[in-house]
């Protein structure tokens, strides 16, 4: 499907395929090239990439740190989520710059009036431009669960020690931090087990009934893959270990990184076989899996964090950062 849209003298041309919509920006200073997938669904993710080109007679582009470019998801009139872009692709002594940036969607998110906006300075003067592009809602579906726990699992949910406390502000502080330069990984990830049998699925409404006859409700943040004690278990994409340590709730868990804001973690593992700083290769062993933590038997947790918000994990299986393959 090709549509071209004409806003304020800025010409853009849509093309759609099945997995992205593309759009090019031009005026006489640069032209842009733009990809991102247009189906705005709850618990998926918005990506963005944009190439950013500049005739050879013309003055270079902004520093890294004078460029200004930010992808934001509009409800109405409202922004209710914002992210800038950073650099994943830049030639010395050419005027070709890509770019790239990611947006996490709740899980909550309802049927609304949507929109997508680009604002970014690329240039030379200090007026700021901007350009909306449509995007489609489409509805998804959550399981509901209930959990009966044991006395064990109980005292492990309803923990309110400081050392819990301490190791969920930690995990936080990561999650939450996204570094422009530590591009490790454009690649679609993989699976980190070779089982596909899940026994819980991300964004799961869930609803622990305590040993004590109390209960409580949250969010299933990923997806449970019952697979035998000491299953292997790999990394979904190379990247950075930022985190490989036992925690109360989730046992033997380990981070990765593999884009600014955009990190992977294993929970429940019996065994751990990296350490923070490693650098991992896809598909590299990093652990086996277990019933460590808050677990009624041994499955592996993989969770995928964008912003610090959960994303569906199958989302990233699949070209999302629109690499040329």
């Amino acid at each position: 499907m090709k549509k071209i849209i004409i806003l304020s003298s800025i010409l853009i041309t849509l093309f759609s395929n099945l997995f992205a919509t593309s759009a090019k920006y031009s005026d006489e200073n640069f032209t842009l090239d733009f990809e991102y997938n247009d189906i705005l669904i709850p618990g998926d993710a918005i990506f963005a990439r944009m190439k950013i080109t500049t005739p050879k007679s013309h003055k270079k582009l902004k520093t890294e740190n004078e460029r200004k470019a930010v992808l934001q998801l509009y409800n109405d009139k409202k922004v209710i989520e914002s992210s800038p872009f950073y650099t994943i692709s830049k030639k010395k002594n050419t005027t070709i710059i890509e770019m790239l940036s990611g947006l996490p969607i709740s899980t909550w998110i309802t049927e609304g009036n949507f929109s997508l906006k680009v604002v970014f300075n690329l240039g030379d003067d200090d007026k700021d431009k901007e350009f909306t592009l449509p995007i489609t809602f489409q509805s998804r579906e959550f399981n509901q669960e209930d959990i009966p726990l044991d006395q064990k699992n109980t005292e492990i949910r309803s923990d309110n020690s400081p050392q819990r406390a301490k190791q969920i502000e930690k995990l936080n502080n990561i999650l939450f931090t996204s570094m422009p330069d530590d591009v490790y990984n454009l690649k679609a990830f993989t699976y980190p087990t070779e089982s596909k049998r899940y026994t819980a699925y991300f964004g799961d409404r869930r609803k622990y009934i305590y040993s004590n006859g109390k209960s409580s409700t949250s969010l299933h943040y990923g997806n449970d893959f019952g697979i035998p004690e000491g299953s292997s278990v790999t990394s979904c994409a190379e990247g950075r270990v930022v985190m490989a340590e036992n925690r109360i709730t989730t046992g033997y868990s380990i981070v990765i990184e593999h884009l600014p804001g955009l990190y992977s973690l294993y929970y429940h593992l019996s065994e751990m076989k990296v350490q923070e700083g490693d650098y991992v290769k896809q598909g590299q062993l990093i652990g086996k899996s277990g019933s460590t933590g808050l677990a009624t038997g041994p499955h592996l947790h993989w969770e995928i964090r964008l912003n610090g918000t959960a994303v569906r994990p199958e989302f990233f299986v699949r070209n999302f950062t629109f690499e040329e393959l």
